[in-house]
């Protein structure tokens, strides 16, 4: 969510706060100048009567602006009046009365850190260990099956029967195309029932395979796999009898086939299918270990158009197989080389560093001569660079070139022989009559592998199968690599939302014969899913109170539990990668505990931190316990953090007067304050949406949950073993003590006599009262108290914190009905019992905006009350200023501590309230901020979700691709050379790759995933300064200056100011911002972060070398195998001519059918 602030793009040199300067303007009479050379901002830190004569000018008015004890007096009435009525209405005291008069209905109970963190880590240890054993079972019954398999090189289609889980889906597309229809033949048709783990329809008698759509279901290899594989339907039933808890159960083979259990439809989207399990993260994770790999592009001027632009497509793709354990660089040589982008060594291959990448890539430009020599050596020299973090694993370098006569032995003697610790991988690219031999015998002779790309569709397969040459060590070490790991945080493919995946290895053991060297081939990768819903059912959820909770964070510093992990939208093909120190407000102190988990330690530490606002508008500085230790067998460590009120909570005890009833819950005593029918008299009651009950139907709105709730208490016990008997005994507690609140304090009082629209009390247990009925009308407030930011802050705040309503949620004054806006005052209860202090609950009053600003304007005045007349000042009398009399001349305003309006005694400014103050008088927030009244806070917010840049003007051909001409088509060679095959590919991956082609505008109308992508967000929060003091200051603006006056009222959040409004506008100054804004360039600067990366570790095991490895198979071509059906077809579409698309009026992502 947030780190500390860097500037969108580039750094911001300096010190944080900056006084700007103040523009002069003309002047105004009767105000005199400051001498010149004077600063532009002027702190009058003197006694009132050296003040005056600065203040009141000779003959400027009858009015002078008030002295500083005038203001202090108005000051200490407005603290008096908000005290007064808070007392009365707000009723702290009685609350605390209440429950000391029902202290044998509770008990209270202590946190533990220590105690609660090393259950939760061992209890998740026990969950994640089941998991484990299954996952072994599956990948040793796997490897046995493929042992015993008998290979049929005369397999056919309909020799194998299986559920295809894309068949329903392309069954019903009528735009599907027919050349695979053949395969449906032996396709099952299921049944499904919807199951709620899954959130999906599901067949527990079968396993479902997917397999992607660039592989041909009918080929040899991938019959053999669905015939071996199908074996396994059995031990995923096994091992959901065995642990029914277990979700997905997924087999990702190197092949590319999915086998998963249970059985379900694909979820087909409206675009191609792009899924391949070799690409997903948890796949990439249990495949290989980690990887230092440089990727080296040859852009010497032999390589231009078409295969320049399969290169650039290459790289991202190559990119696309690399995960957060590895690092990775990119550069392009010819007679030289250069990395492409800012990054000038390795870099993790985060999402954002690779984003950079692929970015970069694009502006590649193709000249000179090729110069394998200089890629080479740049690329060794970077791998060799032991100052920087990195994998320290395996060590590649890619190459892609279109070809060339240079060995380089030189450099390989120099840099890699003899231990040959680097593996080499060379790609030729294009269509060319190039001599291979010297790309084939760089591969070889450095344990890699040689690949070739003719054209787009040869990209993905051979981009990613370097994987199988890294699995060698891993599949040579046997036993010992035999390790499950666990993944990032993720987005499940299937709808599980988000999860994390234990992965294990599985191996090839057949022998080639009798003798033979051990097979060195990974079958592939077998997986089970965790929701990150069933880790936080481990966790103790409302005992820590409001701002207590649970975190857990991996080896890199990801968070995989946190309140703040709230990704608003997902792409299943990239990680959901959040670093703690992104997810909470960065300080040294947390970076010291991220430090200490990652390395696998166990520690407390108490702070004081800097915590952001649940609505994001607000800073808190407060006081937090963390406490920490590892999940043992995971690369987990988990985290409790509690606020010091936390440590003891309250615990209904309603055994001795209720559960002896043994009745249903509608008949006891405190429960009739629940119905609708007594909200009447006794005030409106909100509950917060919990599972009181496995059998409670959850709903959005609060008073048909309201309804379901009391529905189900109908038929339930107070000790029914369905029902969280803590959450439900809480709940039936504070209904009764707020209840008695009602009784003691509010029903006898007048609210309209202090200008109050409602009071509320709010509590642990989950009940939200608001007082009168008629006042939930417009309560907007979450009805969970843990979810609402007044709640929340009042517990971190001693005094009364002021909450004026959001700007969207406010009327202009003339469409007031009824005075309904209001301005939220809350304080916490605090309660000693026996030396334990706790803050069960927070009572509040809702003021009545329009009334408040009257009376404000009356407190900062020289009247005593509001009937009393106005003071009038006589022509030859000398008065001062005030806040009522005086309005036309005089702004006097209330700002909270976020800098946000709160009450002016300017009529047109109450539709303002609520808005940030800068927006309201930016002159005069600016001198606030300069004068240290307020401090800034930026950050960032990794989780946005943004509307995506149209692209540049685009034609509706595919960009970059060779298009015949009609002298083409009537020759007959032309039709049997690359040429053509080379362009069918591109038309036929162009579907795939949606980049290459225009969008379709209606399918982007209709795609969400077209409207909305992840993106990053630039937020700032303001909160006081260390000013606390009360002073008067000039706003230099030549001779248009402006008096100000500044004091924080004593025990709520409030600034009073008073200052002369302006009458000149020269004086206009920069304005401070406050809303959240797009991060053009993705966050702060990148090319910045990763010289100061943050602190990870990679996996403790590696394998990446073994003596007994067999390199001699080190490169082959490899193309798109063409299909005679499908060329004829290609042949058919061309000949016919594509009719011209309509030139869209609206350009967008997603890819169409042509």
């Amino acid at each position: 969510m947030a780190v500390p602030a860097r500037t969108c793009g580039a750094s911001r040199p300096g010190p944080a706060r900056t006084a700007l300067p103040w523009p002069r303007r003309g002047p105004r009479p009767g105000v005199r100048s400051p001498a010149s050379g004077s600063p532009r901002l002027l702190l009058l830190f003197l006694p009132p009567l050296l003040l005056l004569p600065l203040l009141a000018a000779p003959g400027a008015s009858a009015y002078s602006f008030p002295q500083q004890h005038t203001m202090q007096h108005w000051a200490r009435r407005l603290e008096q009046e908000i005290d007064g009525v808070m007392r009365i209405f707000g009723g702290v005291q009685q609350l605390q009365e209440i429950y000391k008069d029902n202290r044998n209905l509770f008990e209270v109970q202590e946190n533990e850190p220590q105690k609660l963190v090393e259950k939760v880590a061992g209890d998740i240890e026990s969950l994640l260990d089941r998991k484990v054993q299954a996952l072994k079972r599956l990948a040793d019954a796997a490897e046995n099956f493929q042992k015993a398999h008998r290979w049929q090189d005369n397999i056919k289609e309909e020799d194998i029967v299986y559920y295809d889980a894309k068949a329903d889906a392309e069954l019903d597309d009528p735009e599907s195309e027919d050349v695979e229809r053949g395969s449906k033949a032996s396709t099952l048709r299921l049944d499904f029932i919807e199951d709620a783990n899954f959130k999906n329809k599901v067949n527990y008698s079968y396993t479902a395979v997917q397999i992607p759509t660039d592989i041909y279901k009918g080929s040899t290899i991938i019959l053999n796999e669905l015939n071996w594989t199908e074996a396994l339907e059995n031990v995923f039933t096994e091992n959901r009898r065995q642990d029914p808890t277990l979700l997905w159960q997924v087999f990702g083979s190197a092949t590319g086939v999915t086998r998963y259990y249970p059985a379900t439809p694909w979820r087909a989207p409206k675009k191609i299918d792009l899924y391949d399990v070799r690409r997903r993260p948890w796949y990439i994770q249990g495949a290989s270990s980690p990887k230092d790999m440089v990727i080296i592009v040859d852009v010497s001027g032999s390589v231009s158009g078409l295969t320049l632009k399969l290169m650039k497509t290459s790289v991202c793709e190559m990119l696309d197989t690399l995960s957060d354990d590895d690092y990775v660089n990119v550069a392009s040589f010819n007679e030289k080389a250069q990395p492409v982008s800012c990054f000038t060594h390795l870099v993790q291959a985060n999402v954002r560093n690779k984003k950079v990448f692929k970015e970069a890539v694009q502006g590649m430009v193709a000249k000179g001569t090729t110069g394998y020599k200089a890629g080479f050596e740049y690329a060794f020299d970077q791998l060799q660079n032991s100052n920087i973090t990195r994998a320290n694993c395996n060590k590649m370098i890619m190459m892609f070139t279109d070809g060339g006569e240079d060995r380089v032995q030189d450099v390989f003697e120099k840099y890699n022989w003899p231990n040959r610790t680097v593996r080499v991988f060379t790609f030729s690219v294009g269509q060319h009559n190039y001599d291979v031999t010297p790309l084939q015998w760089m591969a070889c002779a450095n344990k890699g592998y040689y690949f070739e790309i003719p054209s787009i569709g040869a990209i993905r397969i051979n981009t990613q199968e370097y994987l199988d040459v890294l699995g060698r060590p891993m599949v040579l070490a046997g036993k010992e690599a035999k390790q499950v790991q666990w993944t990032n945080v993720y987005e499940d493919a299937l709808g599980l939302g988000l999860v994390v995946t234990g992965t294990l290895p599985v191996f090839n053991l057949t022998q080639d014969g009798p003798g033979e060297k051990k097979n060195q081939l990974i079958l592939g990768v077998m997986g089970i899913d965790v929701a990150l819903n069933d880790i936080k059912r481990l966790t103790p959820n409302y005992t820590l109170g409001a701002n207590g909770y649970v975190f857990a964070i991996d080896l890199n510093g990801y968070v995989l539990l946190h309140p703040n992990l709230k990704p608003q939208t997902t792409n299943f093909r990239e990680p959901v990668t959040l670093d703690f120190l992104d997810a909470e407000l960065e300080d040294e102190n947390k970076e010291e505990i991220r430090r200490s988990m990652i390395d696998g330690h166990k520690g407390h530490k108490q702070i004081r931190t800097l915590v952001k606002s649940l609505d994001e508008r607000y800073i808190d500085e407060a006081m937090r316990n963390y406490t920490w230790v590892p999940i043992r067998s995971t690369n987990y460590s988990l985290g409790l953090v509690l606020p010091p009120y936390s440590t003891f909570y309250l615990q209904a005890n309603l055994s001795d007067q209720i559960l002896q009833v043994k009745l249903p819950i509608s008949k006891l005593k405190d429960f009739e304050f629940l119905l609708p029918s007594s909200f009447e008299s006794e005030g409106h009651v909100f509950i917060a949406p919990r599972e009181y009950c496995k059998d409670l139907n959850a709903s959005d709105n609060n008073t048909e949950f309201l309804k379901n709730f009391i529905e189900l208490m109908e038929k339930v016990t107070p000790d029914s073993k369905q029902c969280n008997n803590f959450l439900l005994h809480n709940l039936i507690l504070d209904t009764g003590i707020t209840q008695q609140l009602v009784e003691r304090v509010w029903r006898d009082q007048d609210l309209n006599t202090y200008s109050l629209l409602a009071v509320f009390a709010a509590t642990d247990g989950g009940i939200t009262r608001v007082f009168p009925n008629k006042a939930a009308e417009d309560w907007t407030e979450n009805p969970e108290p843990f979810n609402a930011s007044f709640y929340r802050r009042s517990l971190d705040n001693r005094g009364y914190v002021f909450k004026p309503p959001p700007q969207d949620a406010l009327l202009r004054p003339l469409e007031l009905e009824n005075d309904t806006v209001g301005i939220l005052v809350s304080t916490a209860v605090e309660l000693s019992l026996g030396g334990r202090t706790l803050r069960p609950a927070v009572v509040g009053v809702k003021l009545d905006l329009e009334a408040w600003a009257e009376k404000f304007k009356v407190l900062a005045s020289n009247r005593t009350h509001q009937d009393q007349p106005q003071k009038q000042c006589g022509p030859n009398s000398h008065c001062e200023m005030d806040c009522e009399v005086n309005n036309e001349d005089l702004l006097c305003v209330l700002i909270d501590d976020g800098g946000f309006l709160v009450l002016s005694n300017q009529n047109h400014q109450w539709d303002q309230v609520g808005r940030f103050f800068s927006e309201v008088d930016a002159n005069l927030m600016l001198a606030l901020y300069n004068n240290s009244f307020y401090t800034r806070k930026e950050s960032y917010d990794y989780q946005a979700a943004c509307a995506p840049q149209p692209p540049g003007n685009l034609g509706a051909a595919p960009r970059g691709i060779f298009v015949p001409t009609i002298a083409d088509f009537l020759n007959l060679a032309w039709w049997t050379s690359a040429a053509a095959w080379s362009l069918f590919q591109q038309l036929l991956y162009g579907l795939i790759y949606h980049s290459w082609f225009q969008a379709d505008p209606a399918e982007a109308e209709g795609n969400p995933e077209a409207r909305e992508s992840s993106c990053v967000m630039k937020q700032t929060q303001y909160y006081f300064g260390a000013v606390n003091a009360s002073y008067n200051a000039i706003i230099d603006c030549g001779n248009c200056s402006r008096l100000f006056h500044a004091q924080r009222l004593t025990n709520t959040n409030l600034l009073f100011v008073v200052a002369e409004k302006p009458l000149c506008s020269q004086c206009e100054a920069g304005r401070l911002l406050q809303k959240e804004t797009h991060c053009p360039a993705d966050g702060p600067e990148q090319c910045e972060l990763v010289q100061r990366p943050r602190y990870r570790r990679g996996p403790h095991i590696c394998f990446d070398y073994n003596a007994t490895e067999d390199t001699s198979d080190c490169g082959r071509g490899a193309s798109f195998p063409p299909s005679l059906g499908v060329l004829v077809s290609l042949q058919l579409l061309l000949l016919l001519g594509l009719p011209p698309r309509p030139q869209p009026q609206v350009h967008a992502h997603a890819s169409h059918r042509p």
